[in-house]
């Protein structure tokens, strides 16, 4: 029968800064994953839900690969890790600026998955000509043989078509995991949370936007508007100061952008309320990062 109904789970992994959110965004045709030119953007399994009447793809961005120098990154590299496991399509993203032997460990994993491996060779834009990349096509090649290769660039939307249909293609016959109107598997103040986190590796340098976490205290949902209530935590005093800003103009500012995209997300009018507490050391605190949503 040709009318059956596909679903599967299609998990993005790769090394950091390759693209893996710009890629997903792109396939999902939402803006789901927050997106900056900084590393480490992701911290959270993020689901992108994509149905039409013949198929729903469950998609999953991950946070990128990375040796672990503390407890919230081991969590990361578990959101990563748990990625290759639980996948009906694995989408292994790469760049053309990127050093194959990177984290090789992980890619002799991916090796060896029995699922169909779709290496996604993203930001070929940056790429002179064809020679140089069938150079790096033939070298992921020799790491990953039993690869399907797609050569992309996500921010210019060249061959994401392709790839998507090869994933429909390869779906495996089922019946939809979720509604058929879930666009993903997160709450609101999830994206709510990523959004002011956003911003805040927009605007500020250093250590400062990888100390901070945001927790949302309250979320009140009108017909029209939304009232939300949200903490930023990081790890020193001195961070707060950064973060507050002289007079609070440096938080205020951050407030204001995250309301402007939060309104767009949810179209409505929203008052956002922004405060700053200290946790000391929280990515090293098992019993924070749990209750952050880090650990299970």
């Amino acid at each position: 029968m040709t009318n059956e109904h596909k679903s599967g789970f299609v998990n993005i992994v790769g090394n950091p800064n390759v693209g893996k959110s710009t890629l997903m965004n792109d396939l999902v045709g939402e803006r789901i994953s927050i997106i900056t030119s900084k590393a480490q953007t992701t911290r959270h399994r993020i689901t992108g839900i994509v149905n039409t009447p013949e198929y729903q793809i469950v998609f999953s961005d991950t946070p990128g690969v990375l040796q672990p120098k503390y407890k919230l990154q081991e969590s990361m590299l578990g959101f990563s890790e748990g990625a290759l496991t639980d996948a009906d399509i694995l989408l292994y993203v790469t760049d053309v600026v990127e050093d194959p032997t990177k984290n090789a460990d992980f890619l002799q994993r991916v090796a060896k998955e029995k699922v169909p491996v779709l290496l996604v060779i993203n930001k070929i834009d940056l790429l002179k000509g064809n020679d140089d990349l069938d150079r790096i096509v033939a070298r992921w090649k020799e790491l990953l043989p039993n690869a399907e290769v797609f050569p992309t660039s996500a921010l210019e939307h060249f061959n994401v078509g392709s790839l998507m249909q090869r994933i429909v293609e390869l779906l495996p016959v089922s019946e939809p995991y979720f509604g058929k109107d879930a666009l993903t598997d997160k709450p609101a103040r999830f994206f709510v949370t990523e959004i002011i986190r956003e911003k805040i590796l927009l605007n500020y340098d250093k250590e400062v936007p990888y100390s901070a976490e945001v927790v949302v205290e309250k979320f009140e949902e009108k017909e029209k508007s939304i009232h939300i209530m949200a903490v930023i935590y990081v790890e020193r005093d001195s961070q707060k100061g950064i973060l507050i800003g002289h007079g609070g103009a440096r938080l205020k500012k951050v407030g204001t952008e995250a309301r402007k995209d939060i309104e767009k997300f949810f179209d409505k009018s929203v008052y956002l309320e922004l405060f700053v507490k200290v946790e000391p050391d929280w990515r090293n605190r098992e019993n924070k990062l749990r209750s952050f949503g880090y650990i299970e």
